[in-house]
């Protein structure tokens, strides 16, 4: 089944207020960037974003918040973006702050069609206050762990580096991140690539997210692939 669409504004653009959206990307590094623009320019608002952060101030979900679009975030890291942090600690943005692999984990559960999973992270801290804490033995130590509901995303929005029109994708070393456990979580999944190839080009044993989890794709133009904090070493 051919599942291309012409641009990010085509794919987008059933987005409605009030949405819950889960986002690929670790900081900059595999952010859906024409998506984002789109959803910016779309103007929808009161969005609940599930992803790992908000990028920075100008560039990624930052848009986004600089917009107030957002509503909530549910992330585990605040990252460098001031304006997050700023919306954050006035009680501007309902942040939901959650560990890293239970973040990974509940979108895994949601593409798995699990409605919960079972984590001994966050017992015994502000992550479990509300939560429901059962106690299991496993490898012969009985300790305690908590249940996170999985995540049901309205829409999923990933970037990889090559994809077909039938939406097998493959993402490109660290790029592939969170991506593949965001595009398997949504109701209805978005792909932009950089390469978008007729299928049967790509070799099936370097497939990372087959197509039955994506519902569109498109090429995506004019990527800035910035670096969030760019270190070198000194000229000796």
């Amino acid at each position: 089944m051919n599942k291309q669409v012409k641009n990010a504004d085509e794919a987008v653009k059933d987005v409605k207020d009030g949405m819950t959206i889960a986002l690929g990307g670790f900081g900059l590094c595999g952010i859906p960037e024409n998506s984002i623009s789109s959803l910016v320019k779309l103007g929808v608002k009161d969005l609940t974003c599930i992803s790992n952060n908000a990028g920075v101030d100008d560039f990624g979900l930052g848009l986004l918040l600089h917009k107030k679009q957002i509503k909530k975030m549910i992330s585990s890291y605040v990252g460098e973006n001031a304006e997050f942090e700023r919306q954050m600690l006035s009680g501007e943005l309902e942040v939901d702050l959650i560990p890293q692999g239970t973040l990974a984990t509940r979108l895994m559960a949601g593409g798995y069609g699990m409605p919960a999973i079972f984590t001994p992270a966050g017992v015994g801290t502000e992550v479990a206050i509300g939560k429901e804490v059962r106690k299991f033995k496993f490898n012969g130590v009985e300790k305690d762990y908590l249940m996170e509901y999985a995540f049901e995303p309205d829409f999923a929005i990933v970037k990889a580096w090559k994809g077909d029109t039938e939406g097998n994708l493959v993402f490109k070393l660290t790029t592939r991140n969170f991506s593949p456990l965001v595009a398997m979580s949504g109701k209805t999944t978005i792909a932009e690539v950089e390469q978008l190839v007729e299928p049967g080009e790509l070799n099936p044993d370097h497939i990372h997210v087959p197509g039955i989890y994506v519902h569109r794709i498109f090429q995506g133009s004019n990527y800035q692939k910035r670096i969030e904090q760019r270190t070198v070493r000194k000229k000796v």
